[in-house]
């Protein structure tokens, strides 16, 4: 399945790619004790961890959510055809990501909304795409909503000096300042509301300008999280960052925060880069978390 309605809203999930991203859970996740991934080697692999290589597997989707009659995309991958000299897993990529939303039947021009939450290499990618020499916006009647602390963080004009260093080297060019540039964004700050169901918020610690999006319908609750979570590992050690992380302390009281809402209104919680079912329900356990059960999605192995 790769479909699930949650009250009057329905979320698909559209795969840019899975696979390894050439790092080990020590590099990865620092602050995360070994023993989490020894002794939980038997659910994480294959789907978050290579069982032969002991490399964290990662999935780049975006989710389609459709919405009092909108077409919106949370996070737009990595993208074809980009220079990323300091990330090169990512770089020069030849993905079917348009083949595959258009099989969720969506066309580019049919995209009302574009969410990045927030403005990392592989969450903004498919922003453009290259016509003639030229990145232009790949949905080109789409609002582009952009967190305005990240807008102003990762602009180079800024001159900060991020802890990612120069792995994001080329994405404000390439993927964000074109969009920009076409006066299709929309740069806002707290939080914005889209609609009855549907809200952004603030949530920084990984990036200054990282964001979440709520889900509320009927009885139904998500929080689409963004890189909050890399792995189902930081469920289980909420005070585990990645090692991409801008803000250590802000990422974990982030963290803690809105999976501690999670757990107390019953919602899935979605990350950005999930393989397997690709979203959990969560439970408190003491001071921590447990996942409670996985969603619906079907894994990616299952697809091949």
């Amino acid at each position: 399945m790769d479909q699930i309605t949650l009250g009057d809203v329905t979320v698909t999930r559209v795969w840019e790619y899975f696979g390894s991203v050439d790092l080990t859970p020590g590099t990865f996740f620092p602050d995360s004790p070994k023993e989490v991934w020894e002794d939980g080697e038997s659910w994480l692999s294959p789907h978050f961890l290579d069982p032969d290589t002991h490399i964290v597997r990662s999935a780049i989707q975006t989710w389609l959510l459709r919405s009092e009659g909108r077409t919106i995309l949370v996070d737009t991958g990595v993208g074809n055809h980009k220079e990323r000299p300091y990330a090169p897993v990512w770089s020069r990529l030849r993905t079917d990501f348009l083949a595959n939303l258009s099989r969720a039947g969506v066309e580019p021009e049919d995209v009302d909304i574009v969410i990045n939450t927030h403005l990392h290499v592989d969450h903004v990618g498919w922003n453009t795409y290259l016509d003639d020499r030229q990145w232009v916006p790949t949905f080109p009647n789409a609002t582009y909503l952009m967190p305005k602390d990240d807008f102003d963080f990762w602009n180079p004009e800024n001159g900060h000096e991020p802890v990612l260093g120069r792995g994001n080297q080329n994405v404000f060019e390439d993927s964000v300042s074109p969009v920009h540039r076409a006066g299709r964004t929309l740069l806002w700050e707290g939080s914005h509301r889209i609609d009855a169901a549907l809200r952004l918020d603030a949530a920084p610690g990984h990036t200054p300008g990282s964001s979440v999006l709520t889900l509320t319908s009927g009885t139904d609750r998500a929080v689409f999280v963004g890189d909050l979570l890399h792995s189902p590992v930081q469920i289980l050690e909420p005070d585990a960052n990645s090692c991409f992380c801008e803000d250590p302390a802000g990422a974990r009281a982030t963290r803690r925060k809105v999976l501690g809402w999670a757990a107390d209104h019953n919602a899935l919680v979605v990350p950005a880069h999930l393989g397997g079912h690709g979203a959990a329900e969560v439970v408190r356990e003491g001071s921590k978390f447990a996942i409670k059960g996985w969603a619906p999605f079907a894994p990616y192995t299952e697809r091949a």
